[in-house]
């Protein structure tokens, strides 16, 4: 029989990795608002609310669950629901099947680090987050690494790739982040995002063991000035406006992706240089033409 896995939150990241897994054999079955969206992916669709008590509970069974979704907005209830309280639900009721799945992924996210002097982090490295969004995560996180159902924590940091050009698109108007001082930025192309849950789930398949948490970005922090610099460079634009408001809200670490490496992951983006090069090409950037 074929191996199912079950995507909850099957957006961007989720369609990537459907389509992975159907590479290798597996059916997928992706679970969102609207599923129709999901026509013509190969991917199984099922329209379901997640915050729907009754509807969660005909959620089909899997060999494997990777919950990967978004909160609506940047709000503490957004998060709350989509995060720790939406997390919990679904583990309830996967815990219930007759057939449990064999493993829960869950989608967590670098801000529940409060470093921001530079420090290097990894899996060991203390989380206490400051902020709203790195408090539900967490919060969440826990709620899966203390369930009786075998789960694994995937830590993205920043995510870009086709569609998330908020960078691209700040530089191309002219403006950078300052030099001094030096906020390193962390960032995992969304084809290494996928990639690294397909990596994981084919582990499990072959029985081979795999952490509880890993730390997923790529394998070089860098100042965002810098990033900021070599995208300049490319779009041959003169930035003439420092930016500041953003870097209010950023801490400044490290992210240390080593043990995900160990396990045998081979990123397809290990720079920025590499990852935005892509997204340049692809989003057609350096078309003179473009609008």
């Amino acid at each position: 029989m074929k191996t199912t896995t079950l995507i909850l939150g099957c957006g961007d990241i989720g369609i990537q990795l459907g389509s992975e897994l159907l590479e290798q054999g597996h059916r997928v079955i992706g679970v969102r608002r609207h599923a129709e969206r999901l026509v013509d992916t190969g991917i199984e669709g099922v329209s379901l609310d997640l915050n729907d008590p009754v509807a969660l509970e005909t959620l089909p069974s899997a060999d494997f669950v990777v919950y990967v979704v978004s909160a609506d907005h940047f709000e503490e209830e957004a998060y709350r629901a989509a995060y720790p309280d939406g997390l919990k639900a679904a583990l309830a009721v996967l815990a219930k099947h007759k057939a449990p799945p064999r493993r829960v992924f869950f989608v967590s996210s670098t801000s529940v680090y409060a470093q921001q002097d530079g420090e290097v982090v990894d899996e060991e490295s203390p989380t206490e987050p400051s902020g709203f969004s790195g408090t539900l995560m967490r919060e969440a996180e826990q709620a899966l690494l203390e369930h009786s159902l075998p789960g694994t924590v995937v830590r993205f940091s920043g995510i870009y790739g086709p569609g998330r050009d908020r960078l691209i698109r700040q530089v191309s108007e002219g403006r950078i982040a300052p030099a001094s001082p030096t906020m390193f930025t962390n960032r995992i192309h969304r084809d290494d995002c996928s990639g690294v849950l397909a990596h994981l789930i084919r582990k499990c398949a072959d029985g081979e063991s795999v952490a509880p948490l890993y730390l997923a970005s790529d394998t070089d922090p860098a100042p965002l000035h810098e990033v900021m610099s070599w995208l300049a460079k490319q779009l041959k634009v003169e930035t003439t406006e420092i930016i500041q408001s953003p870097l209010r809200r950023r801490a400044s670490k490290r992210c240390d992706s080593s043990l995900l490496i160990e396990s045998g992951y081979r990123f397809r983006y290990p720079n920025y240089r590499d990852g935005y090069a892509q997204v340049l090409k692809m989003g057609g950037f350096l078309n003179p033409e473009r609008a």
